[in-house]
């Protein structure tokens, strides 16, 4: 991705964001304090068992999940006071979204080149010259050849990968897909992989994946791992990093909780400029 590309992306932004919904009488909090920053042009993956807030996270970049506290930037524009025509707008042109479930993304009774050529209709006449056309997406993922065939007829992993085809159909300037190889085995997977690359490289689009793949974690680039609605794990090039929160929590890694069950006392020894943990014998 060469440098002049990477300014199309858009940069995001998270600060003390807050997610806190009401089932029954309880009030659950999916996400908090959540602390993020994703430069332009960059491709993330968020990792986490199920429960962590990764999807709630997601839905509150596209603005789909309103914060209940704190901020979220989507470029230059703050979103969560944003209003719903303007958020719609947003996700139209700039936001390329994948949801759970391939059906919630797709015109239901069109094929999937009208679906492309459906998204391509919020653009301007000269950026639809641009962006990659409907048989060149759909072609990049294997679609090929059910190009015309109508959604309903297409298995669950080909409307998996028309899904994206959409979502990208406009040469976002972020991409925010929710499992989008999920069903896909693993040829249907490079392959989304492969666009998610394409897409990346010609318009610097910044891309945010939720995955309980480390596979695909591993060939985005940059993993952040969320575990009950915090962020306190990244990943960078293969090499694993504990983040610490603002309240000064720190979330250890799976082999260590595995052997340090909840309630373990630590001490923690300064070693220079290092920290060392251990255990605590008494």
């Amino acid at each position: 991705m060469t440098a002049d590309r990477a300014s199309d992306g858009l940069a995001v932004r998270c600060e003390e964001l807050v997610h806190i919904y009401r089932t029954g009488d309880l009030d659950v909090v999916a996400v908090r304090g959540v602390d993020l920053v994703v430069e332009p042009g960059e491709k993330v993956a968020l990792l986490g068992p199920s429960g962590s807030g990764k999807s709630t996270l997601l839905g509150m970049l596209g603005g789909l999940i309103p914060p209940s506290a704190g901020q979220v930037w989507v470029g230059d524009e703050e979103i969560g006071g944003m209003p719903e025509r303007a958020l719609l707008r947003m996700r139209a042109q700039r936001v390329g979204l994948v949801l759970q479930g391939a059906a919630r993304n797709l015109l239901p009774y069109a094929t999937p080149a009208d679906n492309v050529r459906f998204a391509h209709r919020s653009l301007p006449k000269f950026r639809r010259r641009e962006v990659m056309q409907p048989l060149e997406l759909l072609d990049a993922l294997g679609l090929g050849a059910v190009a015309d065939t109508p959604v309903p007829c297409l298995s669950g992993g080909e409307q998996q990968r028309v899904a994206l085809a959409v979502a990208v159909a406009n040469g976002p300037g972020l991409i925010l897909a929710d499992e989008p190889t999920s069903q896909l085995d693993h040829p249907a997977r490079d392959a989304v992989l492969d666009l998610i690359d394409v897409v990346n490289e010609r318009f610097g689009t910044t891309v945010i994946v939720v995955t309980h793949d480390p596979e695909v974690g591993e060939r985005l680039g940059r993993t952040v791992t969320m575990r009950y609605g915090r962020v306190g794990q990244e990943g960078r090039s293969g090499e694993q990093f504990a983040v610490v929160g603002k309240d000064g929590s720190v979330h250890l890694p799976d082999d260590i909780l595995a052997d340090w069950l909840p309630g373990t006392r630590v001490v923690v020894e300064r070693d220079g400029v290092d920290l060392r943990l251990r255990r605590s014998e008494s």
